[in-house]
């Protein structure tokens, strides 16, 4: 069984076209439109696994689709079987 203690991890998610337009039309529009796209999607997808409460989410990362967030090995595991996940890897502090 996992710890239940909350660690940092990152969430790299699966291609997405409407990521890679957002990120195409940035230089002409902007970051904003795909700021918000981004936060958005990582916010649902936290809040439709996990339970309110249990994870704090520290950033979205626009340079790829992915986010990091203080979360349990148990969550990261729940995470890794999602559906657009690709990768979900602990943050190893050197």
């Amino acid at each position: 069984m996992g710890s239940t203690k909350g660690e940092s991890y990152f969430v790299f998610m699966n291609y997405d076209p409407e990521y890679v337009r957002l990120q195409a039309d940035r230089a002409k529009k902007g970051t904003n439109e795909l700021d918000l796209y981004l936060s958005r999607k990582h916010d649902e997808l936290l809040a439709n696994t996990l339970e309110p409460g249990s994870y704090k989410k520290e950033s979205s990362l626009v340079i790829v689709d992915g986010f990091a967030v203080e979360i349990t090995e148990d969550q990261a595991n729940v995470l890794r079987s999602v559906e657009g996940v690709r990768v979900v890897e602990k943050n190893e502090v050197a």
